[in-house]
């Protein structure tokens, strides 16, 4: 991949900073916020750890005459599923729908401008002060923020929530930075699908899209949040997920990487309850100049607490992947369960993958494991799928997809592997996945199970 200089002072000018604050009538505390942060933008770097800093693969970006202000025509979207909440972000802005029967049992959704006139109070709460940027990217999300909305389940209310959340990009030098606060109630159950999809498969200009997705688990509380991240191969994503885990909370996260020119992802949890559970699983495909950077990082910081991450990436052509995941277990944190789980199969000589495994303990009651490997396709998986007659590509391809469903088949949701498998083959194909007007290509209605090694997981009911 050729090297580009990155001049992040030439994306956009200060103007447009204040100009979108202005059309979007930031209370003046967060005003001041968006503006420093656009300051942070210039002046940070890429990654912040410099032991990192050697495997971004952040080359070739260039988002000149990016745009967060200007407006594009609402996309149509599917109608939505039957009794979920539906969200969608596209150029004309953040639109909802909560069915009548939430809405009187107390569920509450709030989007950005309805936030914003609130007053700095609620932006407050929405974006809190200590969420400072310690990146160049985390600070363009921030500066250019303009999308978002604020999800609250009521203590008590145990009727699983399904959430269908679709970003459209419809515009050439299109921003859109997407921020979510989720805050769950005691025994809430929610599923979360958040899908990124393009109108064109290529725009004729980079484009910034940027997720930011922070909630908060209430005791018992359990909570599916699904990402399928499937723009087009010109665009620059950032995904950042945290979440905090009351006692006897669970929470999965699954992440999706099909689409996209540079992603990154970046998720933290704190597990700060006893009892409480994690499972971050991703996967990514990379082809052509792909690249997917992503970073999971788990505190455990109370008793009897248990995270997995395990993380999987197929690579051809000249793609580039990283992954790497860091296990913090504090003092208190006594018999704690933690596991990293990080390989990369490449299929091609130009192909790229590290894997970097950290484990930080501070506690002895504790086991705590990791395993990572970058490999080429087993010639011998190969000879056998030949001997069996299948020709050297289909035999690749089933390895590959083999290999990826090992983590589909661990995500608590029923059928996974099969619904995302029409987006899996296009991207084998080599062809683009691009948003159908009918919106046949939005997840259906899901249902979160049980598996073999979890079957706590599974929901009295379907979440639609």
């Amino acid at each position: 991949m050729a090297s580009a200089v990155v001049r992040p002072a030439e994306w956009l000018p200060p103007s447009q900073v204040r100009e979108l604050s202005a059309s979007l009538g930031d209370p003046p505390t967060f005003a001041e916020r968006r503006a420093d942060a656009f300051e942070r933008f210039l002046k940070l770097p890429l990654e912040p750890n410099p032991l990192y800093r050697g495997y971004g693969y952040f080359s070739n970006v260039d988002l000149s005459d990016l745009d967060s202000v200007r407006t594009a025509a609402a996309i149509a979207a599917p109608a939505p599923l039957a009794g979920a909440i539906q969200v969608v972000h596209d150029g004309a802005g953040t639109r909802s729908f909560v069915p009548p029967e939430l809405d009187r049992a107390g569920v509450r959704l709030v989007t950005l401008p309805e936030i914003w006139k609130a007053g700095a109070e609620a932006a407050g709460a929405f974006v809190p002060p200590a969420d400072d940027p310690p990146d160049r990217l985390s600070a363009l999300s921030l500066a250019l923020l303009n999308r978002g909305y604020r999800l609250e389940v009521p203590d008590g209310f145990s009727t699983p929530i399904r959430v269908q959340d679709v970003t459209l990009l419809s515009r050439p030098h299109e921003s859109l930075s997407v921020r979510r606060a989720l805050r769950l109630g005691t025994d809430a159950q929610l599923l979360l699908t958040e899908e990124t999809f393009s109108t064109a498969a290529d725009p004729g200009s980079q484009r910034f899209a940027s997720s930011t997705t922070d909630i908060v688990l209430g005791e018992r509380a359990k909570s599916v949040v699904l990402t399928v991240h499937t723009p087009d191969l010109r665009t620059v994503a950032l995904h950042q997920r945290s979440a905090t885990l009351a006692a006897g909370a669970r929470l999965a996260w699954f992440w999706g990487g099909l689409g996209g020119f540079r992603s990154k992802v970046r998720n933290a949890t704190t597990l700060a309850g006893t009892g409480s559970v994690v499972d971050d699983l991703q996967i990514f495909y990379g082809a052509r100049d792909q690249s997917f950077d992503s970073s999971v990082h788990l505190t455990h910081a109370g008793t009897d607490t248990h995270g997995q991450s395990i993380t999987r990436g197929v690579f051809t052509d000249q793609a580039r992947g990283m992954s790497r995941g860091l296990v913090r277990i504090e003092p208190p944190a006594r018999r704690t369960l933690s596991f990293i789980s990080e390989h990369a199969m490449l299929l091609s000589k130009g192909a790229r993958s590290d894997t970097i495994p950290i484990l930080e303990i501070l506690c002895r009651d504790v086991k705590a494991t990791h395993s990572t490997s970058v490999h080429p396709v087993d010639p011998d998986q190969v000879f056998y799928l030949e001997s069996r007659g299948f020709d050297a590509s289909k035999a690749v391809r089933m390895i590959g997809e083999g290999f990826l469903s090992y983590v589909l088949e661990r995500a608590p949701v029923d059928a996974l592997l099969e619904r995302l498998y029409p987006s899996v083959e296009a991207r084998w194909n080599g062809a683009d996945i691009v948003w159908d007007p009918s919106g046949s290509r939005a997840l259906p209605a899901l249902s979160v199970i049980g598996t073999e090694g979890a079957p706590e997981w599974r929901f009295d009911a379907k979440l639609r």
